[in-house]
C-alpha cells in the first residue's frame, strides 16, 4: 500500500476540526438557555481526543498520498466524520439511540436530508443548528472532493470536468487548492444572500440561517416538522427555488463567470439541460393538477416548481404532501429521484451530464446504424468525449442502478414493504431525502424503520455521495495487494 500513516494523520486532523465545529452550537444553547450544551462539550472532548491521538500516532515526514491511499483517506474521512458527528445526537437530552444518531448524522453530512427526528419545533436550538452545520459542511465537502480528488480517480466520467485541464482555467486558477478556495467563497456568499432573502421574506433570523445553510447545500433539513409548509409563503418558496438551483449548478462556473474565463453559467450544456428539465416537468405537472381541478394553474405551479426542484436537486424540502396528488405524480417523483443536479455542485443523484452523455451515445448509435460508413464523433459542448469517458459513464450508471437493487433487497429483508424499500434505497443512494409511501414519504420520516435498515441506509448514503466506485474499489483484492 501507499503511505498509510498519512491516512491516519488526515483523518485525525479532520476529527480535531470537527471537535472545534462542535463548540459552535454551544453558543446557541447558552443564548437560548436550553441547558443541552454539555452534550456538545462532551462530544467535542471525545472527538478531539481521538483525533489528536491519531495525529500523534501517525506523524511522518513523507506526507505524499499515493494513488490507492487517496481512495482510503476519502472513504475513512467521510465515515469517521459521520460516526463522530452522531455523538451530540446520542448524548443530548433528545435521547437518541446510536443507530438513530448515526443515521441522522450521516444523512446530514452526506446532505441526504432523511431524518428520524420528530418534534423539531421543540428541539433544542443547538441540535437544530448542528444538523444544519453538518449539511452545510457536507455540501462544500463534496464539492472539494469532486473538484480536487474524484476527477483524478476517473470516477464515473468525472474526468470530463477536470477544470484545471483547459488552457483558460490554467491561466486563472492553476491548482485544485485555489479552485477549492474560490468555490468556498462563492458558497459562503450564496449562503449569506439566501439567509438575507429569507429574513426579508419574513423568516426569523435563526430559521433563516438554518434554512439558508441547508438550501444552498441542497440538503433539506428544516427546523420544523412541516418543513416549508410551516411558513406557507409563496415568496419564501420561490426564494428557496432560486437558491436550490444556485446550489445545484457547478459552483466553479460562478468563478469563471465572475472572472470572464471559461464557460458561463448559461453556456454550460449541463446547466441548460438541468433548467429545461426543471421547467418542463414543473409546467407539465402544474397543467395536470390544474386540469384535475386540485388547484388553479399558478398555485399548482408554485407547488410543483418547489417540490420538483427540491427532488431533482436532491434537497428534500417539502411544501405539501405530493404523494396525495395521485399515481401519476408519485410515478413522476419516483423517476425524478434518479436525476440529480450538475457535477461540481452540492447536489447528489446520477447527475445531468451522465444522462446527457448516454443520450448522445444513443443518438450516435442510431446514426451509425443508418450511416455505417460515416465516422461519428461524440461532442459535449465544446469538448470531444472519448470512448473512455463513455465507458466510464455507462459503467457508473450500471453500478448505480445495481446498487439501488442491492440496497432495496437488503431493506426488504428487514420487513419493509415494496414501495418503502425501493424508495428508501433510491433516496439513500441518490441523497434525495424523503422517500415515497405513508411511512417514509414527505409527510412521514424514517423513525419507524428497524435499526438494521437505518444502518444500511446510512452506509448507502455514503456510497452514493462518494460516487459509488470510490467506495467499491476498496472491496477489490487488487486494491489491498502489495
Amino acid at each position: 500500500m501507499d503511505n498509510t500513516k498519512v491516512v491516519g494523520l488526515v483523518v485525525g486532523a479532520l476529527l480535531v476540526a470537527l471537535s472545534v465545529l462542535m463548540l459552535v452550537p454551544i453558543l446557541a444553547e447558552l443564548v437560548a438557555n436550553s441547558g443541552d450544551w454539555q452534550a456538545f462539550l462532551g462530544s467535542a472532548v471525545i472527538t478531539g481526543f481521538v483525533g489528536g491521538a491519531l495525529m500523534l500516532a501517525n506523524q511522518t515526514e513523507d506526507r505524499d498520498l499515493g494513488h490507492r491511499a487517496t481512495f482510503l483517506v476519502t472513504v475513512l474521512s467521510w465515515l469517521s466524520v459521520g460516526a463522530f458527528s452522531a455523538l451530540p445526537f446520542a448524548l443530548s437530552r433528545v435521547g437518541m439511540s446510536y443507530p438513530d444518531a448515526f443515521f441522522e448524522a450521516m444523512s446530514g453530512f452526506t446532505t441526504t436530508g432523511a431524518t428520524v427526528m420528530t418534534g423539531l419545533d421543540m428541539t433544542p436550538p443547538g441540535l437544530l443548528l448542528w444538523r444544519s452545520l453538518l449539511q452545510w459542511v457536507g455540501g462544500i465537502g463534496i464539492i472539494v472532493t469532486a473538484v480536487a480528488i474524484l476527477p483524478f480517480l476517473r470516477v464515473g466520467g468525472m474526468q470530463l470536468f477536470r477544470t484545471e485541464s483547459t488552457d483558460r482555467s490554467d491561466k486563472v486558477l492553476p491548482r485544485p487548492g485555489q479552485i477549492a478556495v474560490a468555490i468556498g467563497e462563492v458558497y459562503l456568499l450564496l449562503t449569506l444572500l439566501c439567509a438575507l432573502a429569507y429574513m426579508l421574506a419574513g423568516m426569523l433570523p435563526f430559521d433563516a440561517l438554518n434554512h439558508a445553510m441547508t438550501t444552498v447545500a441542497t440538503a433539506g433539513y428544516s427546523t420544523h416538522d412541516a418543513s416549508f409548509a410551516h411558513f406557507d409563503s409563496a415568496v419564501i418558496e420561490w426564494i428557496a427555488i432560486v437558491f436550490m438551483i444556485s446550489g445545484a449548478v457547478p459552483l466553479v462556473l460562478y468563478v469563471h463567470t465572475a472572472r470572464g474565463t471559461g464557460e458561463t453559467l448559461w453556456g454550460d450544456p449541463q446547466v441548460r439541460g438541468f433548467l429545461v428539465i426543471l421547467a418542463s416537468v414543473s409546467i407539465v405537472m402544474a397543467l395536470w393538477l390544474a386540469a384535475r381541478g386540485d388547484y388553479s394553474f399558478f398555485t399548482a405551479l408554485r407547488y410543483t416548481a418547489f417540490n420538483v426542484t427540491s427532488i431533482v436537486t436532491t434537497t428534500g424540502f417539502a411544501s405539501t404532501d405530493y404523494t396525495a396528488w395521485g399515481s401519476f405524480a408519485v410515478m413522476a417523483f419516483l423517476f425524478l429521484m434518479f436525476i440529480g443536479g450538475c457535477t461540481g455542485s452540492t447536489s447528489g443523484g446520477m447527475k445531468i451530464f451522465r444522462l446527457q452523455v448516454l443520450a448522445m451515445l444513443l443518438r450516435t448509435q442510431i446514426r451509425q446504424t443508418l450511416y455505417p460508413h460515416v465516422a461519428q464523433t461524440l461532442r459535449y459542448g465544446n469538448r470531444t468525449v472519448s470512448r473512455d469517458i463513455v465507458f466510464s459513464v455507462a459503467l457508473f450508471v450500471f453500478v448505480y442502478l445495481a446498487s439501488m437493487v442491492v440496497v432495496a433487497m437488503a431493506l426488504a429483508a428487514f420487513g419493509l414493504d415494496f414501495i418503502t424499500a425501493l424508495s428508501s434505497a433510491i433516496t439513500s443512494i441518490a441523497n434525495v431525502g424523503p422517500g415515497l409511501g405513508p411511512i417514509v414519504g414527505p409527510a412521514g420520516n424514517f423513525a419507524p424503520l428497524p435499526d438494521g435498515a437505518k444502518i444500511v441506509m446510512a452506509l448507502a448514503m455514503l456510497l452514493g455521495r462518494l460516487e459509488l466506485l470510490t467506495v467499491l474499489v476498496m472491496f477489490s483484492k487488487d486494491y489491498w495487494r502489495e
